[in-house]
């Protein structure tokens, strides 16, 4: 990479957005030029002012938007058992000095990308409901679009029913509309964040580096690896960074390439997210799936990211 890669940060921290989020920031190749809340990991309200929370601890300095409520379809789905109450339980953070600007995460993210001299990407950490509906409203900002790299969907499974993962379950009907966006799509699914494990010996890496955001970090991982291994996990598994470790650091990351559909329907698989392995579909390829990553070099990733805080404040 030459330049800075623009980026808008769409999540629902969470834990393991809030890790990616310090990814993003630590990076040398990245520029933060908005952030957008989604419901998902908790409501709307919590997730809001918990991107808030974030933004303020780790200095980012970039609009901020939020969400709505509701999925495009459907009910909302939260995860408090595995984030806790407020969505982001452990460490006490600051309180926010990011207001909201007076606008919705859709706007903000048209707003942004239309006056943004190069193409920019989206991650999108969290149920793609903000995506989904930014391209349904603003179809001419697609050529504006570089990528769109996200932490949702399994080609093998799912973890929230045996078919679907969390982030594609909470709105199919918004994951529909960007796979078939034919713009270009990394998916950091469960078959490779389910190996992005971070062991207890790793948190203590973190937490040994003192500056204030390798200890949070690091509290959060306690918590995080609370429900975790509570079902037998021998780490946590922090699903979120590893769809921006796609984007700075490429080359730890196995990945293949497959036409991948969303189910919207049916009793069993709705918010499956479908692979064709065999091109029986006879589809080009819509999707660059991550299979695989070097735990090793994303643990040293993580580390040197935290540790970037302490030079900071040098």
């Amino acid at each position: 990479m030459t330049s800075k890669i623009p980026i808008i940060l769409d999540g629902d921290p969470g834990h393991d957005d809030a890790i990616a989020w310090m990814l993003a920031k630590a990076s040398a190749w990245l520029e933060i030029l908005a952030c957008t809340s989604v419901s998902g990991n908790q409501s709307i309200e919590k997730t809001s002012y918990n991107a808030r929370r974030v933004m303020t601890l780790l200095g980012i300095d970039a609009p901020f938007a939020m969400g709505r409520e509701e999925p495009l379809h459907g009910e909302p789905i939260h995860a408090g058992n595995i984030h806790g109450e407020t969505g982001l339980d452990g460490p006490a953070l600051p309180d926010p000095t990011i207001e909201a600007e007076p606008i919705n995460a859709v706007e903000l993210m048209a707003k942004t990308i239309a006056a943004s001299d190069k193409p920019v990407t989206i991650v999108a950490t969290g149920p793609l409901t903000n995506v989904g509906a930014l391209l349904i409203l603003y179809p001419e900002l697609k050529p504006k679009i570089a990528h769109i790299s996200i932490m949702g969907g399994g080609l093998a499974h799912g973890n929230w029913t045996p078919a679907a993962e969390f982030n594609i379950l909470v709105d199919p009907e918004a994951a529909d509309v960007v796979f078939k966006s034919g713009l270009q799509l990394t998916m950091a699914g469960l078959d490779v964040t389910l190996k992005a494990l971070v062991f207890p010996e790793d948190f203590e890496r973190i937490r040994a580096l003192g500056n204030p955001i390798a200890v949070v970090v690091a509290e959060w991982l306690d918590f995080f690896y609370t429900f975790h291994r509570s079902i037998g996990y021998a780490g946590a598994p922090v699903h979120d960074a590893v769809a921006v470790a796609a984007l700075i650091k490429p080359e730890i990351l196995t990945a293949r390439d497959y036409y991948v559909q969303v189910e919207t329907s049916g009793d069993f698989c709705r918010g499956a997210t479908v692979a064709d392995h065999y091109g029986f579909s006879q589809q080009p390829p819509n999707t660059h799936a991550l299979v695989d990553i070097d735990r090793e070099a994303f643990i040293d990733l993580l580390a040197e990211a935290a540790a970037w805080y302490g030079k900071e404040s040098e």
